[in-house]
């Protein structure tokens, strides 16, 4: 019997055995997860460059993260309900080939509405790899289990964000701006190979009425309709907006305005997705000493300081690397916390809906980080306020969102 069909015989508190046993699996969650940050990270240094070169706006420039990231939000609403229907397997390696297909379109853009398209095909193919990850996690493990799955996939993460905005930076700086678009592509057929070699199907029991318009019709409102749902998804969206307003302002306010160059750019990347890769350490931790609930009021603690004092330096006029950086890390190690904690909670009360659930959260992250793109890109770049405000606005709604709601709704409780 083949491994696959042996796996699909397990029962799901069998399959979290086999699934620990193994190591594997959280390997190549980690892996799928990544392909976010790789999206977002590699081309960041090079995004002064290839604006310059494909002679577009800064607007433009920008346009191609945020376009990026609304077409992964909204593409999460189709691929969500045909995950549930068909399996996470199939959408995966479709997902997965599509991306591949992109990111070749996106290395040989000769304008920057061609490079803009190719970031929506690239958006669009990277839902369905995300969102199938984070509802694996839903298929294999309990809410608590789940949490400390979801922080180990996001450690792997943590570490991918480390290397791949230096590495980014390396290969803009050596061999030109498409170098780091054509890395998504040859990283696409990594994880198109582990999936097809390590990944069984992990959906015990398909839902054949997924797509009935009936049927999703309940679906929405079942996961719309729960409290649950909305606190810990606001986690996840307050907690990526300020990683969002980082990544999009940085490069511009690091390399133009503070004068930096692109492989200290790179460091200064590197340094955040370490601080991040910390957090996710912490958040393990912490779940094992104190529970699920304290250690996300403790999150919410560490966002709210770090946005202040972000909002004290900005005041004071200290526009050096290591101030603004400071203050950053605090959140970041909250952010550490807020992703695995709140990416499970969403769609811990929806064992047969993992798909929607999690589609739905990934929706709202993206369309809270396209509104910001198009606030920043309205403020424009000149100094470090939009930065310290828009972090500090997304520290706030964290703090009041895990020491109020996320303690009352536990997603163990549904």
């Amino acid at each position: 019997m083949s491994s696959t069909a042996t796996f699909n015989t397990l029962t799901p508190s069998e399959r979290i055995a086999h699934t620990a046993q193994a190591g594997i699996t959280i390997i190549v969650l980690a892996a799928l997860m990544s392909m976010q940050p790789m999206s977002t990270d590699m081309y960041l240094p090079a995004l002064p460059a290839l604006t310059q070169a494909l002679q577009g706006t800064v607007a433009a420039g920008q346009m191609t993260l945020s376009a990026l990231l609304l077409a992964f939000g909204c593409s999460q609403l189709v691929w969500g309900p045909l995950s549930d229907r068909f399996g996470r397997r199939p959408i995966l390696l479709s997902g997965i080939g599509l991306y591949a297909l992109a990111s070749v379109a996106c290395m040989l853009a000769a304008s920057m509405d061609a490079l803009i398209a190719g970031r929506i095909a690239q958006g669009a193919a990277m839902g369905a790899v995300v969102m199938c990850a984070r509802a694996i996690v839903r298929d294999l493990y309990t809410p608590v289990a789940g949490a400390r799955a979801m922080s180990k996939a996001l450690t792997g993460l943590g570490v991918v964000a480390c290397l791949c905005a230096p590495l980014g930076g390396l290969l803009a700086q050596w061999l030109g701006w498409r170098m780091p678009l054509a890395a998504l592509g040859l990283y696409a057929l990594l994880c198109l190979w582990l999936v097809w070699q390590h990944l069984p199907e992990t959906l015990l029991r398909p839902n054949p009425q997924a797509l009935q318009l009936g049927s999703l019709v309940r679906t929405w409102g079942q996961v719309l309709g729960s409290p649950t749902f909305w606190t810990y998804s606001m986690l996840t969206t307050a907690s990526y907006g300020g990683l969002f307003i980082y990544l999009v302002s940085s490069s511009f306010i690091f390399i133009e305005l503070l004068g930096l160059s692109r492989s200290q750019y790179g460091l200064v990347l590197f340094s955040s997705g370490l601080t991040y890769f910390l957090g996710t350490f912490l958040c393990r931790a912490l779940i094992a000493r104190l529970g699920l609930q304290p250690t996300i009021a403790v999150g919410g603690l560490l966002s709210v300081l770090g946005g202040s004092l972000l909002m004290g330096v900005a005041f004071m006029g200290w526009q050096h690397p290591l101030a603004l950086l400071a203050p950053f890390y605090l959140f970041a190690l909250g952010h550490g916390i807020h992703q695995p904690c709140g990416q499970t909670g969403c769609v811990a009360p929806f064992p047969q809906a993992a798909g929607v659930a999690s589609a739905f959260n990934g929706f709202m992250m993206m369309i809270a980080a396209f509104a910001i793109g198009i606030w920043l890109g309205q403020q424009g770049m000149g100094s470090v306020w939009p930065l310290a405000q828009g972090i500090w606005g997304c520290s706030i709604v964290l703090a009041l969102v895990a020491w109020w709601p996320a303690q009352k709704y536990s997603p163990q409780a549904g």
